[in-house]
């Protein structure tokens, strides 16, 4: 029997207007964005529905809204269609959406617990100082001592091993610069800066991973209904007591999502649903596994779709 995996999107995913037809649509959805505003004390809601891209890009307020717009469609899934997870899985910042999922976090826990982490993520590198590049048909070995070389005593490290030749590096601005440079200069031309605000999954997020270990410290974490693939070591997990210590490592260490979907599919999983914004993570799975069956719910013709298919 073949099995299905949710997948939670990340960072990139947010568009203006996520979740406002679902919320319009359906009750359990409207009443989902409700509960995030009560959470943060501000209408998160308003910023998912007509807030504008500047807005939107700015990390604390992204990842609440990304976090909110996929529990959003979680919820409806859970309770128009059938469709039942074996395992679930995020992408970074999706990592928290499939605790949600699981049972691992409550909803508004891993609201706010989130807006703190956009908070922190932001602060912990002075503007300017740290940036990130998308590295393309570079072997993960070669990459990994392209940045040895480029370090030159600052930090420069693969950030997320997004699926095959598809790797992105973080660290401070002149030694990334100096990454993309030596990789030219070994015949690798396809490298090229995101637009991000920060150096994420890198050492430099250090003051980062410890503020966030100091929120998560007064945070419930329950008992989960199926197994979380976690980001930093791309295994399931089922304990709940090491669901605070791979969120933590998290911040400064690689997402291994090529590994991460490769475990699964090892594990059986031949079906991919992405819930929430965009279709970011369906196109990593389809290069990383060609066999795998795809679809992504982020909004209500995509609901009636998979409620006639599930």
């Amino acid at each position: 029997m073949s099995k299905t995996a949710f997948i939670f999107p990340g960072q990139g995913s947010q568009y203006s207007g996520m979740g406002k037809e679902l919320a319009a649509t359906f009750a359990v959805a409207r009443h989902l964005f409700e509960e995030a505003d009560d959470a943060l004390g501000f209408k998160l809601s308003e910023l998912c529905f007509s807030g504008s891209d500047a807005d939107l890009k700015l990390t604390a307020n992204t990842q609440p809204a990304i976090l909110a717009a996929s529990i959003a469609v979680l919820r409806v899934v859970q309770q128009e269609t059938g469709l039942k997870a074996d395992y679930v899985a995020g992408h970074s910042l999706g990592e928290f959406s499939a605790l949600v999922c699981a049972g691992a976090l409550s909803f508004a826990d891993a609201v706010r617990t989130v807006r703190a982490r956009g908070t922190f993520m932001q602060e912990a590198v002075p503007v300017g100082t740290g940036t990130m590049a998308a590295m393309l048909s570079i072997d993960s070995d070669v990459l990994e001592d392209i940045c040895r070389e480029a370090a030159q005593g600052e930090v420069v490290s693969p950030a997320n091993f997004n699926s095959p030749g598809q790797i992105v590096i973080a660290g401070s601005v002149a030694a990334v610069a100096r990454a993309i440079e030596i990789a030219k200069g070994r015949g690798f031309r396809k490298a090229m800066l995101l637009p991000v605000s920060a150096p994420f999954h890198c050492e430099m997020m250090k003051p980062a991973a410890d503020r966030l270990s100091a929120v998560l410290d007064a945070t419930a974490v329950h008992d989960m209904s199926v197994p979380v693939v976690a980001n930093a070591d791309a295994a399931p997990n089922s304990q709940k007591e090491r669901v605070k210590p791979l969120l933590v490592t998290q911040v400064c260490s690689p997402v291994l999502w090529e590994q991460s979907v490769n475990a699964m599919s090892a594990l059986g999983v031949a079906s991919y649903i992405e819930l929430g914004p965009g279709k970011v993570l369906c196109g990593l799975v389809k290069r990383i596994n060609k066999e795998a069956v795809l679809a992504n719910i982020e909004d209500v013709a995509g609901i009636r779709t998979a409620g006639g298919n599930a």
